[in-house]
């Protein structure tokens, strides 16, 4: 079998790709609103290379900054609802950098137990106590706060809008009942949920009609549905005050490339203006769930466009992956230990651009594929 992993594309990533001169299906990449292609996208970046330059140099607050940073903030604030927000290079390095610098030794951080490896490393940073909850066991939780915030200066709880490896959500009105009773910070990250949940695409809050100032801190990656690079927090004014002069991770970090900045704004402008991106993108994801699960095909719980399925051992994950390549689709194999050995799966990311033609010849595909697969790679992906 090839290699699956740093595999060259001869092209942007999209409904499809270019590998070795081939093309094919591509479910690999995270452009869920086909955004990164858009010409008013492209244009905008390509302005912005023009007028701007490739680099800003340095750190904002050193050199100063562009008008398109402030424009992308305030567009990204008014989106979201929330009083301002702050956007920065890296997404990961937003959960490092921001949960690094808010949470102090003597503070207690709960997070659900499949959190993304940026919010365990931001903990770990802080110095701050890390206890895990079950996955989206709310009882747990509150159990755990009832017995540990009494003993901490600050607590803060981190969630996800959507879960990256299996695409389930989680209670987020019953997290922010919790918030009330308890009196915990809410830090909800919305990397693969903005411009995927919601009825216009502004996540997890539109999705389950929570108010913005229900969650403390709103924060996402402009590298998904926004189609460009960098990731941004989202909140009270003054709390975003304090994180533009505090955090070490902005003060001392390049701000975002004049191009990047361009794209992220004018993507969030696109899915303003075509929230019908977002009803093609629940269609598609709800066809492919459907009909792989009609095909016998164990694709978990979830209802966002991550679409998991379970080979149940890295083998058999492998070996599916090299062959759908072969079938003309291009996804990605998840192996232990990013996930545990009896839980390895091919993870499928849907976009707005597939078709009902490329979902259904998968599918078929992967029906075709599944069961000679865990055969011979000695995993034990169940069919129902």
């Amino acid at each position: 079998m090839a290699n699956p992993y740093f595999v060259p594309h001869g092209g942007a990533l999209g409904a499809t790709t270019r590998i070795g001169g081939t093309e094919l299906v591509d479910f690999s990449g995270y452009d869920y609103l086909g955004l990164a292609t858009h010409p008013a996208v492209v244009a905008a970046a390509t302005d912005a290379l023009a007028r701007y330059g490739t680099s800003v140099s340095a750190s904002r607050v050193a050199s100063g900054e562009r008008p398109l940073h402030r424009a992308l903030e305030e567009a990204v604030a008014a989106f979201l609802g929330t009083e301002a927000a702050l956007a920065m290079v890296s997404g990961h390095a937003t959960n490092v950098g921001v949960l690094g610098h808010l949470l102090r030794p003597g503070d207690l951080a709960l997070h659900d137990a499949l959190a993304h490896d940026s919010i365990l490393q931001g903990i770990r940073l802080s110095g701050a106590h890390r206890r895990p909850f079950p996955h989206n066991d709310l009882d747990a939780l509150d159990r755990m706060l009832a017995d540990l915030a009494p003993r901490h200066r600050r607590v803060v709880v981190a969630v996800e809008g959507v879960y990256s490896m299996d695409g389930d959500l989680p209670d987020l009105p019953a997290l922010v009942e919790l918030r009330r009773r308890h009196g915990f910070l809410l830090y909800l990250d919305e990397a693969h949920s903005l411009g995927v949940l919601g009825a216009t695409g502004r996540g997890a809050g539109e999705d389950w009609g929570v108010h913005p100032s229900d969650v403390d801190i709103w924060m996402g990656t402009l590298s998904k549905a926004l189609a460009s690079c960098g990731g941004y927090v989202a909140g009270d004014a003054q709390l975003i005050e304090y994180l533009r002069y505090t955090t070490p991770g902005f003060l001392y970090s390049v701000g975002l490339p004049p191009a990047s900045t361009a794209a992220a704004l004018a993507a969030l402008r696109q899915l303003r203006d075509e929230p019908e991106r977002v009803a093609r993108l629940r269609d598609n994801a709800r066809l492919f769930r459907r009909l792989a699960v009609q095909a016998g095909l164990d694709v978990g719980v979830g209802s966002a466009p991550v679409v998991p399925v379970i080979t149940g051992g890295s083998a058999a994950a492998l070996l599916l992956a090299d062959r759908m390549r072969q079938r003309g689709v291009n996804v990605q194999p998840i192996l232990y230990p990013a996930v545990e050995e009896t839980a390895a799966r091919l993870r499928f990311f849907i976009n707005a651009t597939h078709t009902e033609a490329q979902i259904e010849s998968t599918i078929e595909a992967l029906a075709q594929e599944h069961g000679r697969a865990v055969g011979e790679g000695g995993g034990h992906g169940r069919r129902t």
